[in-house]
């Protein structure tokens, strides 16, 4: 299957961004390339597009979309998890950047190749894995978690209302088989959740597969782990443009840029500031960026999508 993905509120991001064609971007979640493929077109023979992604087809297909700029020396492409970025531009000779995207939504492509495992319409073995040099699957946090740490995860990273009820079906089918496929899991679920909580409300695996694939792929840690260093490797009126999916990811995004904005932890009390720390720079969004009706009507997995930017100051 050709990698395909939408790429979401791509003008938006691409205003965001404010590009210099002199200039040096890093997108961590390269994809098919899409954004990628609108960065580079605005930049010079002097500028640089650095993408990154774990996921082996992503890398192929962006290649292939790239080819391109990458035979005219503007775009590197580098298999990696997002989480190493400093690192990765620490080995290409890069100290600092201009701006920095990252489309944390799971591609259409990752969604609609049933045997990848992460979408709950396709018949295929428990996976769910971004990079499949990974060694945890889906199929080993359903059969191996323990009832709480398993409670934990769906509760927590699914916000799943019926997280208990689950967990106690999911314990008891494996007591007597390992859970072995999407459509397996699925009936579990289904029989887990009263009918009259399903209707109307969307597939009743949306969540707990949802959670799944946070843990699997430890999401939520990159994201809280590597900001700091996003922050950090941004030059002065450089900007991070974030596109997140759903409430956790878009929690920690925003309280990040909050912190970085006003890091100042002096008791509201204190006439003037004595801890020292000062802002790194602005939030230019103080509410997220939505995609258009029309975007959310061409591309419905568009609908949960928020755009958040942050700039660096001058001097901070």
């Amino acid at each position: 299957m050709e990698f395909a993905h939408k790429s979401i509120l791509l003008n938006e991001v691409i205003e965001s961004l404010n590009i210099k064609a002199d200039g040096i971007y890093a997108d961590g979640t390269l994809g098919g390339g899409g954004h990628s493929f609108e960065i580079a077109s605005r930049l010079s023979e002097k500028g640089k597009l650095i993408g990154i992604d774990q996921d082996e087809a992503a890398i192929k297909a962006a290649g292939e979309r790239l080819q391109a700029f990458s035979d005219r020396g503007i775009v590197t492409i580098v298999r990696d998890n997002y989480r190493n970025m400093k690192k990765v531009l620490s080995d290409l000779g890069i100290p600092e950047v201009d701006g920095i995207l990252l489309d944390l939504g799971v591609s259409s492509y990752q969604f609609d190749e049933g045997e990848r495992g992460f979408s709950y319409r396709s018949d295929a073995r428990l996976d769910m894995r971004m990079d499949q040099r990974q060694s945890l699957t889906a199929y080993d946090i359903v059969n191996g978690y323990s009832e709480q740490e398993l409670y934990r995860v769906i509760k927590e990273y699914g916000e799943e209302q019926f997280a208990g009820n689950i967990v106690k079906h999911i314990v008891r089918h494996r007591a007597q088989k390992p859970i072995e496929t999407t459509f397996e899991l699925n009936e579990i679920i289904k029989e887990s959740i009263p009918a009259k909580m399903r209707a109307g409300k969307g597939h009743p695996s949306k969540q707990t597969f949802q959670a799944l694939r946070i843990e699997c792929n430890d999401e939520l840690n990159v994201l809280k782990d590597t900001l700091d260093d996003m922050l950090s490797l941004l030059r002065p009126d450089g900007r991070l443009a974030i596109i997140t999916f759903h409430s956790l990811e878009d929690r920690i995004v925003k309280n990040k840029f909050r912190e970085a904005a006003n890091p100042c932890i002096c008791p509201p009390s204190f006439p003037v500031c004595t801890c020292g720390r000062k802002p790194i720079g602005e939030a230019l969004t103080r509410k997220p960026i939505l995609p258009t009706e029309e975007e959310m009507e061409e591309n419905p997995r568009a609908k949960s999508a928020k755009l958040r930017v942050f700039v660096k100051k001058e001097n901070p």
